[in-house]
């Protein structure tokens, strides 16, 4: 197992009833998860997961809510991630170049993702905890 274990943020970002999703290679697979992404140095968690929604799908987002933090241990190269899961709203989308990383991006109904594989069951976990969790933001504290 790798340590220290991986930071990151993703977002849950929800139109109506359509998810925004980014698809993506994953060990030689096709896959889907929601924006996501490492905490870079000298950033929030807050900057972290908006610049993350941006650069992979070109949608600028306002944060309303966390809806959970998570641990999970992926089988494929043992590292340890620390998910914090943000509810957000789209703002805009923006035409700047998304991620190379991103093979597509879309708005799916939660009937419509069982036709793809997910990243990890984390994907699938954070959409039902957004359905009935929303913590204030307010919850993080932001230390300097």
């Amino acid at each position: 197992m790798e340590w220290p274990p991986h930071i990151t943020v993703a977002t849950i970002v929800q139109r109506n009833d359509k998810y925004l999703f980014v698809e993506e290679f994953d060990n030689g697979r096709i896959v889907l998860n929601q924006p996501a992404g490492h905490l870079e140095p000298g950033e929030t968690l807050f900057e972290a997961a908006i610049r993350e929604t941006l650069e992979e799908t070109a949608w600028r987002i306002e944060l309303k809510g966390i809806s959970g933090i998570y641990q999970y241990q992926s089988p494929h190269n043992e590292v340890t991630y620390h998910r914090i899961t943000f509810v957000a709203g789209p703002v805009e989308q923006v035409g700047i170049a998304i991620d190379p990383d991103i093979r597509d991006v879309h708005w799916l109904g939660l009937d419509e993702i069982e036709d793809y594989e997910m990243r990890s069951p984390m994907v699938r976990q954070c959409i039902t905890d957004a359905m009935s969790t929303c913590l204030p933001l307010s919850f993080i504290k932001h230390l300097t």
